[in-house]
């Protein structure tokens, strides 16, 4: 068995380069509202099955009160940190990547380049736990794929035609 790996996908692969100009396209409050349903339909049931820790889920429900302007950002962020804090007291790496992926699909409130950085967790810990913490590089690298390719679908989905205001995105990768 190879090493895990605590983000699986690769920057230059076909599906996360689509996806980076999907995100290029979009609103900073379209890239959360996206990322937080993903992290919640995707990732918080995986914890759940495994992680009782309240903070992920809370982080995801301040997200959604932060863009229902019901709460501001300064109340917002200390829901981030200790969504993003209680990776700490996690014991196994799907749920190790499943938190990770909640907190930073959370955090694209104020980091949009989340918006991609996300996904890798996401791919880590749908394929880990889809197929356990025995496959081969290929298989996980497969799925990370998929992973990809289902997220730029579901932004698709939600994106705003002629964005007029796009999200200033830097991508360091």
């Amino acid at each position: 068995m190879a090493k895990l790996r605590k983000m699986l996908g690769t920057v230059d692969s076909a599906e996360c380069t689509a996806l980076m100009r999907q995100i290029e396209t979009q609103s900073k409050e379209t890239l959360v509202r996206w990322a937080v349903r993903y992290a919640e339909d995707l990732l918080l049931p995986i914890l759940q099955a495994r992680f009782t820790a309240p903070e992920p889920a809370a982080a995801v429900n301040g997200a959604k009160q932060w863009l229902a302007g019901e709460i501001s950002l300064k109340e917002v962020k200390p829901l981030l940190k200790s969504a993003r804090d209680c990776v700490k007291a996690v014991s196994d790496p799907v749920s190790e990547a499943a938190v990770r992926g909640v907190s930073t699909a959370c955090a694209v409130i104020t980091t949009p380049t989340n918006a991609l950085g996300f996904v890798f967790y996401a791919a880590s810990a749908i394929a880990y736990d889809r197929v356990g913490l025995e496959e081969t590089a290929a298989v996980y690298d497969s799925i990370a794929a998929e992973v990809f390719t289902n997220g730029l679908e579901t932004l698709r989905a939600v994106s705003v035609e002629n964005e007029p205001n796009p999200a200033k995105i830097d991508w360091n990768c």
